[in-house]
């Protein structure tokens, strides 16, 4: 891919750092419906939040190289708990439900934005959330609401596409160039991007880096 955007270009030794990260066991460990559900904050944490539909489940389960260790929802809005998966013995995969959904009652809604609010301000040891955006579509009015909010919180954020492997190579540099000056009016936002594409492969070696090199 010819990329001439700020994006995540980790070395050699970050890169390995992620590969032996990941190639430790991961474990799903609950599903958490209200804070004082939330395991113990006893290690580093990074969250992942998206639109419905944005390939969440997806990415997770390449990240971790098990095809069905996220498993996502049929019907957008249904899933309404926070999932824990542990990495090695060192990290937390913090799954959060899908944004985005108009069809989910307004009840459950509100519950979710609380629930995210207070998971966002009370969680002592994330270090990064990583908010999931469409390559095919880029940034949308909902993106901008969970970036608000994560600005709101102080909560670094960092911008991973997905389904890069979906556009074609004439219209990324355009979705970039909407993504960069979206997200550079977030002051949470870590400045450099990541591309990937679980279908392929692309980025997931990055994003590993990443999350390995967090402290």
């Amino acid at each position: 891919m010819n990329l001439s955007f700020p994006i995540a270009d980790p070395d050699a030794a970050a890169l390995e750092k992620g590969r032996l990260l990941f190639a430790a066991q991961t474990e799903f460990v609950k599903g958490v419906v209200a804070m004082d559900g939330m395991p113990p904050d006893d290690r580093l944490e990074v969250c992942f939040a998206g639109r419905s539909n944005v390939g969440k489940s997806s990415l997770i389960n390449a990240l971790t190289g098990h095809k069905a260790l996220a498993r996502a929802s049929n019907t957008p809005g249904r899933t309404q708990e926070i999932n824990f998966f542990t990495a090695s013995d060192s990290h937390y995969l913090v799954d959060l439900p899908g944004y985005g959904y108009a069809k989910a009652p307004i009840q459950t809604v509100e519950k979710w934005q609380r629930l995210l609010k207070a998971y966002l301000s009370g969680r002592a040891t994330l270090r990064r959330a990583f908010v999931l955006i469409d390559s095919r579509h880029g940034v949308k009015s909902v993106d901008e609401e969970i970036m608000d909010r994560l600005d709101k919180s102080a909560v670094t954020f960092q911008v991973v596409l997905t389904k890069a492997d979906k556009v074609k190579e004439v219209e990324r540099a355009a979705i970039l160039e909407q993504v960069r000056t979206a997200v550079a009016k977030h002051p949470a936002a870590y400045p450099e991007l990541i591309v990937t594409s679980s279908e392929k492969g692309w980025g997931i070696d990055v994003l590993r880096a990443v999350i390995a090199t967090l402290v």
